[in-house]
């Protein structure tokens, strides 16, 4: 085991793609994790095979609660009960395009929702925080590889929340220095659980690629449509990067444990 004290870690939207599979690593590296999540965009069944994949032993580790972190009501439930030395922080919409059709919908559940969880936390006194940010924030960079210094310049709604979200965090670690607050971005996560027990099937028509090849592979939507032929590449179509999920979700246990042994880390 990793942790052998066994610290109390909310994780926000644990039901979801990436939240899954960072709740097996953290209870594999001997974390105790609450999940607070709405099913927006995910099922209970993730959650059951999340047990199934750490075993029974380490399913005695893992909480879940049906809630929303818009909810204060909700959030109160959990820190008046459990004392928790960390959030891991996935809550929140994320498709692009439904983001510019729907702004205030972004809006209220992004912004509201964390501002929400962070002042719930601020009044228990949890103040070590683990952002899913994105690399939205970057907007349309003017040269590739993207690094993590160049200029934020969000371009769309989504990408504003996540921004904003890093704006407020940056403030209260400034008015607070007892917060430490670690802010990951990243593009395009995709794969699955070696086991092949978890992956991302989200509801609806899917907001991402490879989802959506799966999903018509199985027959559930009836053919893939490619978009752009003006790209500077052989076929003219686009080429994109991506990150495996696996090495996201360790990605967010590496920046949890940094976070739990400093107290000071800095802008």
């Amino acid at each position: 085991m990793g942790v052998q004290c066994q610290e109390n870690i909310l994780v926000t939207g644990g039901a979801g793609f990436i939240g899954t599979h960072t709740v097996v690593q953290l209870l594999n590296e001997g974390f105790k994790v609450t999940i607070i999540d709405n099913f927006h965009n995910s099922v209970e069944e993730a959650v059951d095979r999340v047990r199934e994949l750490v075993g029974p032993q380490l399913s005695q580790n893992l909480e879940f609660h049906l809630g929303d972190i818009r909810n204060k009501d909700d959030l109160e439930k959990l820190f008046s009960k459990k004392e928790f030395a960390a959030v891991v922080h996935f809550a929140g919409l994320k498709a692009v395009g439904e983001s510019v059709v729907q702004p205030f919908l972004y809006f209220e559940n992004n912004l509201i929702g964390s501002i929400t969880l962070y002042s719930v936390m601020a009044k228990y006194n949890c103040k070590k925080l683990v952002f899913s940010s994105s690399a939205t924030v970057y907007g349309q960079p003017e040269k590739v590889p993207c690094v993590e210094d160049f200029e934020l310049k969000a371009m769309n709604p989504y990408g504003r929340t996540k921004l904003f979200l890093e704006d407020i965090a940056r403030d209260i670690q400034k008015a607070d220095q007892e917060w430490n607050i670690i802010l990951l971005r990243y593009f395009n996560p995709v794969g699955a659980h070696e086991s092949g027990k978890l992956g991302e099937d989200p509801k609806g028509i899917p907001n991402n690629l490879m989802p959506y090849i799966q999903q018509v592979a199985v027959g559930r939507l009836p053919e893939l449509n490619v978009y752009g032929n003006d790209y500077p590449t052989p076929d003219g179509t686009a080429i994109r990067d991506y990150i495996h999920v696996m090495d996201l979700a360790d990605g967010h246990v590496v920046a949890l444990q940094r976070l739990l042994r400093q107290n000071h880390l800095g802008k």
